[in-house]
């Protein structure tokens, strides 16, 4: 029981700034342990891990450049260019279009090495292609002129044709039966041919030669570091291929 009488008597304390800043300073401890610092003390709760992701395609399986239509097409005159048979492979099986697809993605496709300003003038056959497009554009062209005679001519798309009608609408391009307005139908035949060759044989790093399979065909040892174990052996000697992917550990 308090003595009314004796609170009269009892001084008031000052409120000092160092007890005030002291005794907020509890408050607001207690506050932050309880808050921000209380949630970081705490044992954070388990959390449901995603689900892994499903197991990625072949490394040359995604599209850099082409459409799925344009490479439908691609495909399919790639195969006819450099068809599977009893010693290998085709190109279809090989990825060529894969490789053909990262190339246009890149600086190839984009003429990046070539010196691609005007005035532009016919140049001769060994000179290769004289024109202001791009060969990525050149792509575009023919590969969309090729579902049209297609179409025009069969009544289907290219890649819906079977092969010997296929052969025939190659054919109609490398000796440009097919007149184009932009490019003839022969530049974009050989440059289709050329790097459909390519990527049956370049390094699979590239996209193409999956499996390094059309080095196999040729007994061909890829991308081997050295070659002095064999140098005094006058056999022939066969050899596992390497690609440049197995150096990259």
């Amino acid at each position: 029981m308090v003595d009314l009488a004796d609170s009269n008597n009892v001084k008031e304390q000052p409120v000092s700034r160092r007890n005030f800043l002291k005794n907020s300073g509890l408050v607001l401890g207690s506050l932050v342990v309880g808050g921000v610092a209380g949630s970081l003390l705490r044992k954070p709760e388990p959390q449901a891990q995603p689900a892994a992701p499903p197991p990625t395609a072949d490394y040359n399986q995604a599209l850099m450049f082409f459409t799925p239509e344009q490479f439908k097409v691609a495909d399919a005159a790639c195969e006819r260019i450099f068809p599977e048979d009893e010693l290998g492979p085709g190109a279809k099986a090989l990825g060529a279009a894969y490789f053909i697809d990262h190339q246009l993605a890149g600086d190839w496709g984009f003429n990046a090495r070539d010196y691609m300003q005007a005035p532009f003038y016919p140049g001769e056959i060994t000179q290769g292609y004289q024109g202001r497009l791009k060969r990525r554009e050149i792509f575009d062209i023919g590969l969309q002129e090729m579902n049209n005679y297609s179409n025009s001519t069969h009544g289907k798309r290219f890649y819906e044709l079977p092969p010997e009608q296929q052969d025939a609408v190659l054919k109609a391009f490398e000796s440009d039966e097919v007149k184009l307005t932009t490019i003839s139908a022969s530049t974009f035949f050989n440059m289709l041919r050329a790097s459909t060759i390519e990527g049956v044989y370049a390094d699979p790093l590239y996209g193409g030669n999956k499996n390094m399979d059309g080095w196999k065909m040729k007994n061909f040892p890829g991308n081997q570091m050295a070659y002095t174990q064999l140098i005094d052996k006058p056999e022939f000697v066969k050899m596992a291929p390497l690609s440049l992917r197995d150096h990259q550990h």
